[in-house]
């Protein structure tokens, strides 16, 4: 983990009274707050670029005095802070968060050191329920060094969590661009892993993989996506869109109605809905701990995996002891480890031993990494089309709802997702649990159904 010790003690330090100095001067004409980006970096909280263009400051004093307008109406709002790939998605987010109050924060061609400027009025005072940070990728071009803008990122979190211990913080990554933007891709990489590591067990911060979801074989934005190779079209906002709302979802802010459904007739439910009844932990196996040591051989510094020694239940419990698992509005969630990486499992308390037919349906956030336990071997449940292995499906849905159905006959299963075939003699144990692996990333699922 980076730290630029002196730089983050003195920015601390100062940040308070340069965040005050930096706040909006009222107007003798007409008492409305003017917001001027300051002449001088002196005394200012961060380090690197502040960008003085008069185009900018222009937009600067017209967008802050706009937010101004508006903080009675965005109070409690799900706060999104950028620059003009935020501020292109419109004031409403172009509808991607329905029934949720956002409140779009974003300023074309701001840097991080002018978002932390900003922080007061334009974020706090909204006493967000949660806020959603992109940012980045201006201070390339400004030729800012990646551990100053990750340092700048530290100093603005720190801001939030002072203002709020509790309040969910959304670190989205910088998305790809190109060199000939002056944005290229191993800077940008560089940026994300500083991100991470800066973040890493936090449980205060989720961090979404956005650099994986849009990224080419180069490491470079898709024209088909960033038209500029800088700025998402329509098709680039809706895949940000569908990254997000699981996340949204699962923090409490959205899809808070409870699920409906009722399995076909011959099925019974193996999740109630509404806590972890019927899940639980197993003692971890002598094949698992091999499978990590082998791990931590690739990679000393992987994270730990739990280890269980004795069974435990979770009947009656909506959450497992960290949150790893949750159960919310009829959804069971494998929730983004703070670590970034950790493995754990579980498992139905019930073992099955005649042929059955197991459905269910998952969500992935990008790149995530689950999967589905046969009676102990795993099927692989991930989103497909970024993590593999079976990216080749034309019917998945992206960070959307999926159906899976394994057909027990024996000692094989036939399993496929909403119909295409994954394995057609996937090999399974006689008898033994159902269960549901974490590692990166996040996977909800939903109406888990067995027919016996």
């Amino acid at each position: 983990m980076f730290r630029h010790v002196a730089v983050l003690i003195t920015s601390t330090l100062l940040l308070s009274l340069a965040l005050a100095t930096a706040a909006p001067q009222l107007t003798a004409a007409d008492g409305q707050q003017e917001f001027r980006i300051p002449e001088t970096d002196d005394g200012l909280p961060g380090a690197g670029p502040i960008r003085r263009y008069d185009w900018f400051r222009n937009l600067w004093t017209a967008r802050r005095t706009d937010f101004a307008m508006q903080v009675e109406s965005k109070q409690g709002a799900v706060v999104f802070l950028g620059d003009s790939i935020t501020q292109g998605w419109g004031p409403d987010l172009r509808n991607f968060f329905p029934k949720v109050n956002v409140a779009n924060r974003g300023i074309s061609g701001d840097t991080t050191r002018g978002m932390l400027i900003r922080m007061n009025e334009d974020v706090l005072a909204l006493n967000p329920s949660a806020v959603v940070l992109l940012m980045g990728t201006n201070d390339l071009e400004e030729k800012a060094e990646p551990e100053t803008i990750a340092a700048n990122v530290e100093l603005i979190m720190a801001e939030l969590k002072k203002h709020r211990s509790d309040m969910p913080i959304v670190l989205c990554q910088v998305f790809p661009s190109s060199a000939t933007k002056s944005r290229p891709a191993d800077s940008i990489k560089k940026i994300n892993a500083l991100y991470a590591a800066a973040v890493k067990g936090d449980a205060q911060v989720t961090v979404i993989d956005t650099w994986t979801l849009f990224a080419n074989e180069q490491g470079d934005a898709k024209k088909e996506e960033f038209p500029d190779l800088l700025h998402p079209n329509g098709v680039g906002y809706a895949k940000w869109g569908r990254a997000l709302r699981p996340i949204l979802a699962t923090l409490g802010l959205t899809e808070n109605q409870a699920d409906n459904f009722k399995p076909e007739e011959g099925f019974v439910s193996l999740f109630n809905g509404r806590d972890l009844t019927g899940w639980g932990f197993r003692p971890t196996t002598e094949k698992m701990l091999k499978s990590r040591e082998r791990w931590r051989s690739r990679d000393p510094n992987a994270p730990p995996w739990p280890v269980v020694k004795t069974p435990v239940s979770f009947d009656g419990k909506k959450s497992t002891p960290g949150g790893r698992y949750i159960a919310r509005h009829g959804r069971l969630v494998v929730t983004t480890p703070s670590e970034g990486r950790r493995v754990q499992q579980l498992w139905t308390t019930r073992e099955f031993g005649k042929d059955f037919t197991l459905k269910l349906e998952f969500r992935a956030t990008p790149n995530a990494d689950s999967g589905v336990f046969i009676r102990g071997p795993q099927l692989q449940c991930r989103d497909f089309v970024l993590a593999g292995p079976y990216r080749n499906l034309t019917r998945y849905k992206a960070q959307d709802w999926n159906e899976l159905t394994v057909d027990v006959k024996g000692g094989v299963a036939y399993c496929t997702c909403n119909g295409e075939v994954l394995e057609a003699e996937f090999k399974v144990p006689e008898s033994g649990p159902i269960g549901l692996e974490g590692d990166r990333g996040q996977i909800e699922y939903r109406r888990i159904r067995i027919r016996m």
